[in-house]
């Protein structure tokens, strides 16, 4: 069974960085397409940033410049660097995998890790 796990929050001040790691185990990560979600208080989920299979990378308006996806395919894992970090940064941040299942295109969530930019 494929197990998504998320790890790196913390609290930072504003203009702080933050590193944020996704491990991935139990099925074929190389051929994932992956993402980092986020959720504020009371605000719906957004995507923050993807990475496809074979490594083209998108963000979402509000991090492009600041925030930067990679993985590492020898680990099964896919990381989010987040530097100036803002206070409207905070959200609980959510590691998502898509690609091939067993019986056709699943989709995998991690249970998110708490990211807090405060002073």
């Amino acid at each position: 069974q494929v197990q998504v796990v998320e790890s790196g929050g913390g609290l930072v001040q504003p203009g702080g960085s933050l590193r944020l790691s996704c491990a991935v185990s139990g099925g074929f990560f190389s051929l994932y397409a992956m993402a980092w979600y986020r959720q504020a208080p009371t605000k719906q989920r957004e995507m923050v940033a993807s990475i496809s299979s074979v490594g083209t990378t998108n963000y979402a308006a509000p991090v492009q410049g600041r925030f930067t996806i990679s993985r590492d395919n020898a680990k099964n894992t896919v990381y989010l660097q987040m530097d100036s970090l803002k206070p409207e940064d905070t959200a609980v941040y959510y590691c998502h995998a898509h690609g091939p299942g067993t019986w056709g295109p699943m989709n995998y969530w991690g249970k998110g890790t708490l990211v807090t930019v405060s002073s």
